[in-house]
């Protein structure tokens, strides 16, 4: 069967633009927002345009849908449709289509849906431009972005928008688009079968991206059908070449990880990471190590979270977590990447898997707490340095007593201000190495402060 056969290529558009839903029922996944009277529902079916001219702002992951939503929209309402990129457009363009939207509106009565897709790329000038077409209405705006709104758009637009978001698709969303491709006219039109592990393996490939699984299917698609080409000796004119899981594997390198460095994502995942760390889940760690590195996080960034964490959730309890920390950072800064992923899960493992006590850093919330309130005093004279000429005169250094001068190298004397005496901000845990400090920490105060 020819690669060039109607229904199998259409020229050079992809399968995934190819089966972009032509209105709403068509659309596979999102029930939350295509529920009867919903603001979306609502807008595709207002025709006449009697329903007000409301502005959205879709979030939502890559391939979830939203340029589709609004192009169904469009096509389903009848109102006239422009689209314009965050990444090439400017306030030129965006001015550009307001004028005609005005004119459009005034002269024919016709609105305009404006579909402006990575809306986060736009400048706060080029979002201001916007403003008067949503606000008087000559344009519905249908925004797109895969970052949270509420730090990539100004606050004026977000107030004149409804904000959606959009979920990523189910595994049986994604089975819905990969089977309707495969037998639809517009798609591959049953050029092809597909294997119920071949489907599988797309559908876990695509991590939730439509486009993404339709992307892979017509990899595998032009490789199965160009082998049976090459192998045509023998084989029935009618046979129906199957997609196999290995076809699949083939054509498909790897599983799309979800992850934007300057995203939610990015957040999220070593959010996830210092708590399943904090949490002692060795694993846990471990995955979430995985999958920054397979995104390409800096491991600069890994890095100095490891440091903090070392020292904020270990702290005392292991002191040598800390220098593992540091030696894992200094060893991926001298030896790189992809190798510098051993030292890494190395720290990991050891911090995850050491005894955990935050003492160290509430010592230090706790004091600094205290300075800020206004508690801090005066530093106690016989503390003063009495190293510059006329210190001793002030009674600075008088006094102090010098703790290698006793056997045990420490004796009974008042180090806090006056203001301060006998509080306490280090209190050590049972935890590791923290319990052998306790002990001896008992002894240092009941000598020091003289009981």
């Amino acid at each position: 069967m020819s690669l060039s056969q109607p229904g199998l290529h259409s020229g050079a558009v992809p399968l995934a633009v190819r089966m972009r839903p032509r209105s709403l029922d068509e659309v596979a996944g999102q029930k939350h927002l295509l529920r009867p009277g919903s603001p979306l529902v609502n807008l595709a079916a207002d025709k006449a345009g009697t329903q007000g001219s409301v502005s959205v702002i879709l979030w939502g992951p890559p391939g979830t849908g939203k340029t589709t939503l609004a192009k169904a929209i469009a096509a389903s309402s009848g109102r006239k449709f422009v689209e314009l990129s965050a990444v090439t457009a400017g306030v030129k363009d965006v001015r550009s289509v307001m004028e005609e939207a005005f004119r459009s509106r005034d002269l024919y009565g016709l609105s305009t849906v404006l579909f402006l897709d990575e809306i986060h790329r736009f400048s706060k000038a080029q979002q201001d431009a916007l403003l008067p077409g949503v606000e008087n209405g000559w344009v519905i705006l249908i925004a797109a972005t895969t970052e949270n709104p509420s730090f990539s758009v100004i606050s004026p637009l977000l107030s004149r928008s409804l904000l959606l978001t959009l979920e990523q698709l189910t595994d049986d969303d994604l089975s819905i688009v990969v089977d309707r491709a495969v037998r639809d006219a517009r798609g591959l039109a049953g050029a092809v079968t597909l294997s119920p592990e071949a489907r599988h393996a797309i559908i876990r490939l695509a991590s939730g991206d439509a486009r993404r699984a339709l992307t892979a299917l017509e990899a595998a698609a032009s490789s199965v059908l160009a082998t049976s080409q090459a192998d045509g000796q023998g084989v029935p004119v009618d046979a129906v070449p199957e997609i196999t899981e290995e076809i699949v594997s083939l054509a498909v390198d790897r599983a799309l990880l979800r992850y934007d460095r300057n995203g939610d994502e990015h957040y999220d995942v070593i959010s996830a990471f210092i708590k399943s760390i904090r949490g002692s889940d060795v694993d846990g760690a471990v995955h979430y190590l995985a999958r920054m590195i397979e995104a390409g996080e800096d491991p600069r960034f890994i890095c100095r979270r490891l440091i903090v964490s070392a020292a904020e959730d270990i702290g005392m309890a292991d002191p040598n977590a800390l220098a593992v920390a540091v030696a894992a950072a200094d060893a991926v800064q001298f030896i790189g990447m992809p190798e510098g992923r051993i030292p890494l899960a190395e720290a990991t493992v050891y911090l995850a898997t050491a005894p955990k006590s935050n003492a160290s850093y509430l010592a230090i919330d706790e004091a600094i707490s205290d300075i800020r309130a206004g508690k801090f005093g005066r530093v106690p004279l016989h503390l003063r340095d009495a190293h510059y000429p006329g210190a001793k005169t002030l009674g600075h250094g008088k006094g102090y007593l010098y703790p290698h001068n006793d056997e045990r190298g420490v004796l009974a004397q008042q180090y806090l201000p006056e203001e301060l005496a006998g509080t306490e901000y280090y209190r050590p845990t049972e935890h590791g190495n923290e319990r052998d400090v306790a002990a001896r920490l008992a002894k240092l105060r009941q000598i020091t402060r003289g009981h």
